[in-house]
């Protein structure tokens, strides 16, 4: 029986000396990025059934053994970087890495750029997302497989022509006839030259107007210098309460080619608003006036800075002002996260235990959201591991007594033969 203490003893030092190195290495991670916590569960060893007549069976426990050392995948704090490259999960999820060794995940954002441009870690695993663009919409295609992301600093963006323009727009209804109004606007050509067109109103009557589209002859091919060239034409309708109701449809425009070179430029001039199909042309009376000018193109410009958006969606921005989405973070989700193995540099690898990893986007299949130019902080709670620490050391001092108390059966045992 002795013996048998011995090895329960030695089995509670070795598992108590296990725990201490799990509350070490939460506590030497305690500032490590999207660290998680791990926590021991204790297992009794089989026991030794020692006979003896008794209803319920007469056994002896063999001592205590690691049950599981899981990791626990509670929120860490965020707290703000300012950095733009750096992104932080608030909810379930992890970012997806590939390097040379295949795919791995990861709850630490602290990412940066590479030489060429691409979303690496700390370690130069690179940053899974979407970057492709549906060539019909203009938009990111979020499915199918993912790809590294590239967003080089620095870049020369292309200039996107304008294709829309739109001026909210009120002529007075008291206006004489042959009486003007006109508003300028500025659009961007094919290689993102500006050019201002102006457009030009004249009073013909009662609730009609005509209308007069014209850009400075110089900037037209063609065209003469200082005298004003003919872009589009046509007359406008409003009703007894001022509201437009010809043309009642957006006007399609087609310029000449620009003297600089530039292709010709195929425009719509919004004159429905929205959904709703509100005209932006008022006949009020009240001064003639525009409150709003808009158009959807811009220059050529370079990449001075990006941004993060909840959605992990990935903005540029150039020029004045303009931005563009130039990819989307990718996501995974997996059925059992504490059954990833952890390897090392703040990554994870997928198991049997984890299950297959569910690659999606932010905010859906109850992925988590981002936060931009923030990071989360380590989940180690300091209060909790020293609580740990100190049942730990009470532990193996206990089976530390345990086996001196045994050795001291023995020596009264072989001191019976003196």
């Amino acid at each position: 029986m002795a013996v048998g203490s011995f090895s329960a003893g030695l089995s509670g030092l070795n598992a108590n000396a296990q725990a201490l190195s799990v509350i070490g290495n939460n506590l030497a991670n305690i500032n490590t990025v999207g660290y998680k916590a791990s926590a021991v569960s204790f297992q009794d060893l089989v026991s030794q059934n020692i006979g003896g007549a008794s209803i319920n069976p007469t056994q002896v426990g063999l001592g205590v053994g690691i049950g599981m050392v899981s990791p626990i995948f509670s929120q860490g704090a965020i707290e703000s970087s300012r950095m733009a490259t750096h992104v932080a999960v608030q909810g379930n999820g992890f970012f997806v890495l590939e390097g040379a060794n295949g795919r791995s995940y990861t709850r630490a954002g602290n990412f940066s750029f590479n030489s060429d441009g691409a979303l690496i870690t700390p370690d130069g695993q690179f940053v899974q997302g979407y970057t492709q663009v549906d060539p019909l919409t203009g938009q990111l295609i979020t499915s199918g497989t993912t790809t590294p992301i590239i967003v080089p600093p620095g870049v020369m963006r292309p200039p996107s022509p304008s294709t829309t323009f739109q001026a909210v727009t009120n002529l007075d209804a008291d206006t004489a006839v042959g009486g003007t109004y006109a508003t300028a606007i500025q659009i961007y050509d094919a290689l993102g030259s500006a050019h201002v067109m102006t457009m030009t109103y004249t009073n013909t009557g009662p609730g009609a107007w005509t209308y007069a589209l014209t850009a400075e002859g110089a900037e037209v091919s063609g065209g003469t210098p200082g005298t004003p060239s003919s872009l589009a034409a046509g007359a406008l309708t409003f009703n007894s309460a001022g509201v437009l109701t010809a043309p009642a449809a957006d006007v399609a425009i087609v310029t000449p080619a620009w003297s600089n070179g530039a292709a010709a430029s195929n425009l719509t001039w919004d004159i429905l608003s929205g959904t709703t199909t509100t005209p932006t042309l008022t006949g009020y009376a009240t001064a003639s006036a525009t409150s709003s000018i808009t158009q959807n193109g811009a220059p050529a410009g370079m990449i001075t800075d990006i941004s993060i958006d909840p959605t992990g969606k990935i903005n540029a921005t150039f020029g004045a002002g303009q931005s563009v989405v130039m990819g989307q973070l990718a996501m995974a989700s997996f059925n059992n996260p504490q059954g990833l193995v952890k390897l090392g540099a703040n990554r994870y690898g997928e198991s049997q235990a984890s299950g297959l990893s569910n690659v999606g986007l932010a905010g859906t299949g109850g992925r988590g959201t981002l936060v931009g130019n923030a990071l989360e902080q380590s989940n180690v709670d300091m209060a909790q591991e020293f609580t740990q620490m100190i049942l730990a050391q009470r532990g193996y001092q206990a089976n530390s007594k345990t086996i001196t108390v045994s050795d001291q059966l023995l020596v009264d045992a072989i001191n019976l033969k003196q």
